[in-house]
């Protein structure tokens, strides 16, 4: 297997902890242990009391049980914890594709979505998505490239980078073709329970499919990502039987502490929520207002969902050289769209943690210097 450079976790070692200000990472504004603790009485006490043995290689029941209310008919049978969301990508490539077998992977994406299945010898074929088109990709192309027999089909909604969403309608037509297909759809729903809107939450794939396989983590919406906690939920027996095979030679089991946490976090869902929300919202409007002003600079389909966005620059320039730019002159970090693929001219904003405001600031600033004569 002969996976490429990750560019995009490349391109974060050298700069996340040390550049002056974030205004690009995934994820949303982190809870402290304290904070976390103190959502429940006597958690301090029983989290001090945790036993730190091996914990279960499905996930500790007390942690799938917790997990089950984010789906409609889902049970801790259903369920495999992983450490993060990436090893569980690794782990459902690797249970279900040999080589020659056909991936369709929808486009841009997290590029492990795209390259694990590269790596292992499946035939990938890149289902686009387009700025104009607010990011969600055509149904006409997967009908016909459905027609070709495919072993899985990915998606992710709402999405990395755009903070695309699409409608209910669409989103059940991509899983009724796929079970048509007899393809396995794997959805990536790491940022669902942070739509603007929460009445554009779509239901998710496995509650629409007894084939599909849900991708979730405490990472995004949760504001959890120190914790490394993802799972997948799924009907598809076999499948989840390949993937707990496979993770028998990656982490084999998570943490006690962690699994202990994230399950107090899921059973304070809705605090734990609200928070997020609320910080990802003052911040969107804040961008909001940054990208109709400096429509001259920018342009970009505004998210409906998460903490980011896929802004571009207006003149096609080069947005990783302009992100050099502005990291050198302020310290302030943008990741270029080059990370994702042929974007070269876009770059990811990241709107989930405080000070983002007080970012937009310093990049106003640099681009009034930018502007000034003599600059």
């Amino acid at each position: 297997m002969n996976l490429p450079p990750f560019e995009l976790e490349r391109y974060f070692s050298v700069h996340e902890f040390t550049a002056k200000r974030l205004m690009c990472v995934s994820d949303c504004q982190p809870l402290t242990v304290a904070e976390l603790l103190s959502l429940s009485d006597g958690a301090a006490e029983a989290f001090a009391a945790l036993p730190m043995g091996y914990a279960d290689s499905r996930g500790g029941p007390s942690l799938r049980q917790a997990i089950c209310p984010l789906y409609a008919a889902v049970t801790p049978d259903d369920l495999l914890v992983h450490v993060g969301a990436e090893e569980a990508i690794f782990t459902f490539f690797s249970a279900i594709i040999s080589p020659g077998d056909r991936v369709i992977v929808q486009t841009p994406c997290y590029r492990s979505l795209r390259d694990v299945p590269a790596a292992l010898g499946a035939s990938v074929l890149e289902w686009p998505g387009r700025q104009e088109d607010g990011w969600i990709p055509d149904l006409g192309f997967l009908k016909k490239a459905l027609a070709e027999k495919t072993r899985a089909v990915i998606v992710n909604f709402p999405h990395n980078p755009t903070g695309a969403l699409p409608d209910q309608d669409t989103f059940r037509e991509i899983v009724r073709l796929c079970d048509a297909a007899g393809a396995v759809l794997f959805s990536d729903e790491v940022y669902r329970f942070l739509e603007y809107d929460p009445a554009d939450r779509l239901p998710a794939a496995c509650d629409l499919s007894d084939t599909a396989v849900s991708l979730g983590v405490m990472s995004k919406s949760f504001g959890l990502a120190g914790l490394r906690v993802g799972w997948v939920a799924s009907k598809n027996a076999p499948v989840l039987a390949g993937m707990a095979r496979v993770k028998d030679y990656t982490s084999i089991c998570g943490s006690p502490a962690t699994e202990f946490l994230a399950a107090l976090a899921l059973s304070q869902r809705e605090a734990v929520l609200s928070r997020t929300r609320a910080i990802t919202l003052d911040n969107l409007a804040a961008a909001g207002e940054f990208m109709a002003r400096r429509a001259d600079r920018f342009t970009w389909a505004a998210p409906k969902a998460g903490p980011i966005a896929f802004p571009r620059l207006a003149d096609g320039g080069d947005a990783a050289a302009f992100a050099k730019r502005l990291l050198d002159a302020t310290g302030a970090l943008l990741l270029p769209g080059r990370v994702y693929g042929p974007y070269a001219s876009h770059f990811r904003l990241g709107f989930g943690r405080a000070g983002f405001i007080e970012g937009l600031a310093v990049l106003d600033a640099f681009l009034d210097d930018a502007a000034s004569p003599g600059s």
